[in-house]
């Protein structure tokens, strides 16, 4: 099963390298990991992704949190919680296609934040599911490059990690 792990740590150096030297020592791959400070800049929020049946992420979870800077940890596969991520697509813009990109552009709520005489830059940002499409849907338009982030999670409502 998939698991969303979100870490509040402390913002000092080697804690990502403690992170993810847990889940490797116990042969678990990071299939995605965004890490940046939260509003206290004392702290940063770690989005982690990775796959395990529930006793294993249990385990996982009790680990991290016996670690000395993690402050807080929350799996959100047994929470509602928002997801997004976000895709930047350099796609060859000849004459002949730039109408087909700028309209995919549009219907996937997308920007062009680079023009050049031949590309395209394209952001998009959204739920995993949403920015996977848009991939495949402007793969055979021709994309030079590619640049994906880890997916970001937070809990509805007033809940917070901290």
């Amino acid at each position: 099963m998939r698991h969303t792990i979100s870490v509040l740590v402390e913002n000092k150096f080697g804690v990502l390298a403690r992170i993810s030297g847990l889940f490797s020592g116990r042969g678990f791959n990071i299939e995605s990991l965004s890490v940046a400070p939260t509003l206290d800049l004392t702290t940063s929020r770690m989005t982690i992704i990775t796959r395990g049946d529930d006793a294993i992420i249990e385990q996982v979870i009790k680990q991290l949190n016996k670690l000395i800077d993690v402050i807080k940890v929350i799996d959100f596969s047994e929470e509602d919680f928002i997801e997004r991520g976000i895709v930047l697509v350099k796609v060859n813009a000849e004459p002949s296609n730039r109408a087909e990109i700028l309209r995919m552009t549009e219907i996937f709520r997308g920007k062009v934040v680079d023009v050049s005489a031949k590309t395209y830059t394209i952001e998009v940002t959204g739920a995993e599911a949403k920015v996977s499409a848009f991939v495949e849907m402007i793969k055979p338009l021709g994309i030079i490059e590619i640049a994906r982030s880890g997916k970001i999670a937070m809990s509805r409502g007033k809940k917070t990690l901290g």
